[in-house]
């Protein structure tokens, strides 16, 4: 599906305890005329945008945003952007990027207003890193401005999570692609916690952008790949993934699935000469970028993080699972990155060539992919959604958290099964070694299961 003939739904991350920004903007919300007001520049990238004041301008910058990525200003100049999710979005244009999340305002302790025609204060500076400024971004046009869906209650939240024995004996009766068992330790678990390790809770949209056509120029090009590939078994005899990790309860599977691929990616690039391990506490506690444990894109966390800020290793600040100030020492080499992208360019133009063509010329990247009830039960095979008789929903209410939840991942590799022909990604989960497939899963390819095909975000780490 083209972005030039659908409107682009973006399934962000919203709610009481783990979730991004209420904010819920759509790419139909975005496009059209803007003016970013700019503050004084020349600052660096210590700079705190939080408290901007619009009244402190030195300039304003009219840019006209079109179908699908590109932008204009009024002196013909053109440029890029692209949608981060319902979130924000990101403008490249006369050697100077502009990022800011959209504007959000508190109706009462479980609402929230989305208002999709203004920003929060983001963060400008040139392509090099260098002269940032503090910006606010008004479209001309008035856009939407929507109530988000309610949040969950306390008592929806704190109630343990239910899956039984039953539920998983009706996965494995109506389908033999993949196999379901009872991880006991799960119905320990509240519904707040095990939504953490998901990602978050929905933001009401329908689903998130769905793949964009493949061509015949495309399907030409993978039909020279390999019929299967894994970066964990490589034809030199190397493994170029990093082991599997445990997020716990915080919402930070966004900056495992960034930490993996900047890790896996060095990895390839110096032939595991530079085999590093990163902090994802590091993005929890030090990035404006993300939202925590709360969660967060791998867009501006593998991409714009990194570039702007870099990453360090895990020993500079090791992983608590929780929300914390930023401690890393100035003593610590920051590893950086560049060239972040979604892969085909811009949030719509994804699709599963593309990530094939991608992952093996480049290496391992990060999606993003709805989990549901039934996910966490998975043990072995080819996984995809089954619908069973008992409810998908985590309490038996009408509130389902995990029907439209992002879950960040990080693609390894991808291959057939020998017996049904199905194919298949294989995927890193950051769930620790004892779930599913030694800590990975491997899920439908080619029918964008659960939204796994609709937004892979990759990057390039510069080596040391």
């Amino acid at each position: 599906m083209n972005l030039l003939t659908v409107t682009i739904f973006l399934a962000g991350l919203v709610s009481l305890l783990h979730a991004d920004t209420p904010a819920n903007c759509t790419y139909e919300d975005v496009v059209g005329e803007w003016v970013f007001s700019v503050g004084p520049g020349m600052n660096d990238n210590t700079l705190d945008c939080s408290d901007y004041d619009i009244s402190g301008s030195v300039s304003n910058i009219t840019l006209q945003l079109y179908h699908p990525a590109d932008v204009s200003d009024r002196d013909g100049n053109v440029g890029f952007w692209t949608m981060v999710y319902n979130q924000g979005f990101e403008v490249v244009i006369n050697d100077k990027k502009y990022f800011a999340f959209s504007m959000y305002k508190k109706i009462s302790e479980k609402n929230y207003t989305s208002i999709c025609d203004e920003t929060l204060p983001g963060w400008s500076h040139d392509t090099l890193g260098r002269d940032w400024a503090c910006y606010v971004g008004m479209k001309v046009t008035p856009g939407r401005k929507k109530a988000a869906e309610a949040k969950p209650s306390e008592a929806v939240l704190s109630q343990k999570l239910s899956i039984s024995e039953s539920y998983v004996k009706a996965i494995n009766k109506v389908q033999s692609s993949w196999t379901a068992e009872l991880y006991p330790e799960l119905n320990l678990y509240t519904v707040a916690e095990v939504v953490a390790r998901a990602g978050g809770f929905s933001s009401g949209q329908p689903k998130g952008a769905k793949p964009a056509e493949i061509t015949e120029e495309l399907l030409d090009l993978v039909s020279a790949l390999p019929e299967s590939f894994d970066w964990r078994h490589t034809d030199q005899g190397m493994n170029f993934v990093p082991d599997v990790r445990n997020q716990g309860h915080c919402g930070s599977c966004f900056a495992f699935a960034s930490m993996g691929m900047l890790e896996s990616r060095l990895r390839i690039q110096t032939q595991n000469q530079v085999n590093v391990v990163f902090s994802p506490q590091d993005i929890i506690g030090c990035s404006e970028y993300s939202q925590g444990c709360e969660g967060g894109f791998p867009y501006v966390t593998a991409g714009k993080y990194a570039e702007d800020f870099g990453v360090v290793e895990e020993h500079c600040f090791p992983y608590l699972g929780k929300d914390s100030k930023c401690i890393t020492s100035h003593n610590c080499t920051r590893f950086y990155a560049t060239d972040y992208y979604y892969v085909g360019g811009y949030y719509g133009a994804c699709n599963a060539a593309l990530m094939q063509l991608e992952l093996v010329r480049n290496g391992p990247f990060s999606i993003a992919f709805e989990v549901y009830k039934d996910f966490l039960t998975y043990k072995s095979g080819i996984y995809h959604h089954v619908f069973t008789n008992e409810s998908d929903t985590l309490t038996g209410g009408e509130f389902d958290p995990f029907e439209l939840v992002n879950h960040g991942v990080l693609v390894v590799g991808y291959g057939r099964d020998i017996e049904t022909g199905e194919p298949y990604w294989i995927i890193e989960n950051s769930w620790g070694e004892m779930w599913g497939e030694d800590g990975f899963f491997r899920i439908r390819r080619g029918t964008d299961e659960c939204s796994c095909e609709s937004a892979a975000v990759a990057s390039t780490p510069i080596v040391p």
